[in-house]
């Protein structure tokens, strides 16, 4: 799978595409190992969040950590995906995206490394915060660097990040408190393993850095690429405002969904289980989902579909949690696959690497800004009515809103084409 040419034509704003030209036999092999460095870095983008959720309870007792500071700690995931995701482009143009994904790497190598060494609360939410640092901006650049190597391979390539994601946030939900357990029961243990499959991806980075030899702005040999007026495209609000509606109802499940069954009378140890169905519901249907949706002129149907999956699974948690929830939680898993969807959208609605950064940034950044109430809002709508029929009516309701959205961004559009900077007044 060897990184192929960008043979995207010229979009009418102007924006420059980037070539990127095999120089040397050993391209084919640099593909493969890009490949393998994309789903090793994708696999570690989420263990940071969902191996902490199970061990939580240890983390405060031990740290000393109250109540208020702990359940900021569900809020800090999406600001900090949201502040340094709007960073990531800049620091790609200055020093390359690979560059910058390898230094991501690294920062979740050593956040998660260090914060099990913690001995205070500060410490450990700031070398969280480092590692969500790292997992923000390799998530925004992951589809630059696909749309940049892999232009003829969009789908596929997307579809091995978006499975690899899936794999390691139902693993680290799995096998954390077992895994725990095995190491003897200390909770520093149980997180810092998973520093050691990041540090696994850092040296697969630091390899395609070395092989690749990116610079900057002109890293492959193309120009530099002109900063589009991004906020002037409604396919980029689209965008971003249906990843942020996608995102509340995925932390809100993630967050929940355990406590939905539990309180209709299903067992912790069921309950556990039917959220990593869920979560691992996603990882063949990342796979194939953005391979299906890359060969449509648009993705409407799929966003229909994933829609409907979600106000069909939230009605049956409402009404009947406890009938049938193996379905509840199987539509409510596909309906949280609109995620693998819209970075399949990202990499399609702009012609050129460059406009897949800004696009990525925008939609994550606004997009992980929207979710951010989310979780919060359903807690205190369950904290008040003492049921969960409200606030999975919200949720239902929610996905009016993102279908809506989902068309719009759908659209076979680029918004190289919407972002036009107004012409100049001429000279007299």
């Amino acid at each position: 799978m060897p990184p192929a040419a960008d043979t995207t034509t010229a979009p009418r704003s102007g924006v420059r595409p980037q070539t990127e030209q095999p120089r040397s036999p050993r391209s084919r092999y640099l593909g493969w190992l890009f490949a393998v460095a994309i789903a090793a870095a994708a696999f570690n983008l989420r263990p940071v969040v969902t191996s902490l959720g199970p061990l939580l309870d240890q983390v405060r007792a031990d740290l000393g950590m109250n109540p208020t500071v702990a359940g900021l700690l569900t809020a800090v995931p999406s600001l900090c995906f949201a502040l340094f995701g709007f960073a990531a482009p800049g620091m790609a143009r200055r020093l390359g995206p690979v560059a910058v994904i390898t230094a991501g790497m690294g920062a979740i190598t050593a956040g998660v490394l260090a914060r099990s060494f913690a001995g205070g609360t500060a410490v450990f939410l700031l070398l969280t915060a480092l590692a969500l640092a790292g997992v923000a901006v390799s998530n925004v650049l992951i589809p630059v660097v696909i749309k940049r190597y892999f232009p003829e391979k969009v789908g596929p390539m997307i579809g091995l990040y978006s499975m690899s994601l899936s794999a390691g946030t139902s693993l680290a939900a799995a096998v954390t408190v077992p895994l725990t357990g095995a190491l003897g029961g200390d909770w520093r243990v149980g997180l810092g393993v998973w520093a050691g499959l990041a540090g696994v991806a850092l040296l697969l980075w630091l390899a395609v850095l070395v092989f690749k030899r990116e610079r900057g702005e002109r890293a492959g040999g193309g120009a530099a690429t002109d900063r589009l007026p991004i906020t002037r495209s409604r396919t980029a609000w689209a965008m971003a405002c249906f990843f942020g509606l996608q995102a509340t109802g995925a932390y809100v499940v993630m967050g929940w969904l355990p406590k939905i069954f539990q309180d209709a009378g299903v067992s912790e140890g069921t309950s556990g289980v039917l959220l990593a169905l869920t979560m691992v519901i996603g990882v063949p249907v990342s796979f194939v989902l953005p391979n299906l949706a890359a060969r449509r002129g648009d993705q409407r149907l799929f966003v229909v579909v994933l829609a409907s999956c979600g106000i069909a699974g939230y009605a049956g948690l409402a009404l009947a949690p406890a009938a049938a929830p193996w379905v509840w939680a199987t539509l409510v898993g596909l309906s949280n696959c609109a995620f693998p969807l819209v970075l399949t959208m990202i990499g399609l609605r702009a012609r050129t690497a460059g406009g897949v950064a800004q696009l990525s940034a925008f939609a994550q950044g606004v997009g992980y800004l929207i979710s951010i109430p989310g979780p919060i809002l359903i807690g205190r709508l369950y904290q008040a009515t003492g049921d969960w029929y409200l606030p999975l009516g919200f949720l239902a309701l929610l996905l009016v809103p993102q279908m809506l959205f989902g068309l719009r961004a759908a659209l076979a559009r680029h918004i190289e084409d919407e972002a036009v900077r107004p012409a100049a007044p001429a000279k007299a």
